[in-house]
């Protein structure tokens, strides 16, 4: 174990389980907030709400090989532990778990957990073997956290569907809780991936954000037809000469299933690339609140 920051920071399996099951030992709480590093100000607020609810709050830093596909940006990938591991001392981290991939996967995997049907919409489609990659590295995280609970960003919405439906499902004893997305002040979500974006191309990224209030806009106005409010979304997306639209599909907010006649918690979801940087983002509709 070693202290960067005043924060320690462990890389083994074993010094993470050591030092949580003495927390607990003592009747105190854990929490969790799994990341791939390079934080930012959204994570920070998932470090200070664990902080606030724990006893213990631990930062996993692990940029996970088994949810990128051949060709995307796992190499490339932003990393910087020194970086990180302050923002973690400023929010109250008590502990930071950063592993090199041999400790995470000491052989190849043959194993993966897979969340039927919540895996293979929306991002799913575009990242065929994605979810099953952070399904499998979220189990073994909350294996190796033992009782506690995980907090997670709904800036990653359909990821955070997943990992609660496979908690549930393995019966894991870690409560899953979802936390509001962090923005900036035209409504862009804080990602990692934000630094993919060129000084000309940021302003133009808050088109996802638009996106979003116009297809709320226009629920709020009355429409419940899925496909006028998706193409309302799409038609924002469309109009950004240097955004180039993915998808804007408006679901079920428990299911993600799309349904004939909108209504009840709906999320609003949109996908974009902008220059090299692909983001997504969505937003919650209360259809009974508007």
């Amino acid at each position: 174990m070693s202290t960067v920051s005043d924060v320690p920071l462990v890389d083994r399996v074993a010094d993470l389980r050591t030092a949580v099951d003495a927390v607990r030992r003592q009747g105190g709480s854990v929490g969790l907030v799994p990341t791939m590093g390079y934080l930012h100000k959204g994570h920070q607020s998932l470090v200070i709400r664990s902080a606030t609810d724990n006893d213990l709050t631990v930062v996993s830093i692990f940029v996970n090989p088994l949810q990128f596909a051949e060709g995307e940006d796992y190499g490339t990938y932003p990393r910087d532990l020194d970086r990180d591991m302050e923002m973690c001392a400023a929010a109250g981290a008590g502990l930071v778990f950063a592993p090199v991939t041999e400790e995470m996967y000491s052989q190849t995997p043959i194993t993966s957990v897979t969340v039927k049907g919540l895996n293979a919409v929306l991002e799913g489609r575009v990242r065929p073997t994605h979810f099953d990659g952070v399904a499998t590295v979220v189990a073994k995280l909350f294996s190796m956290l033992g009782p506690g609970r995980a907090y997670f960003g709904e800036k990653d919405y359909q990821q955070l569907v997943v990992i609660r439906r496979m908690a549930a499902d393995l019966s894991l004893p870690v409560e899953v809780v979802g936390c509001p997305t962090f923005r900036e002040s035209d409504g862009l979500a804080l990602s990692s991936r934000n630094v993919y974006l060129s000084p000309e191309e940021r302003p133009a990224a808050s088109v996802l954000w638009r996106s979003l209030q116009a297809g709320r806009d226009a629920v709020a106005e009355g429409s419940r037809n899925p496909d006028e409010v998706e193409a309302v979304m799409a038609a924002v997306l469309a109009a950004e000469p240097k955004a180039s639209p993915e998808y804007a599909a408006a679901v079920d907010a428990a299911t993600l299933a799309r349904p004939d006649v909108l209504g009840g918690e709906l999320r609003l979801l949109v996908a974009a690339r902008v220059g090299q940087a692909r983001l997504i983002d969505n937003l919650g509709v209360d259809c009974d609140r508007l």
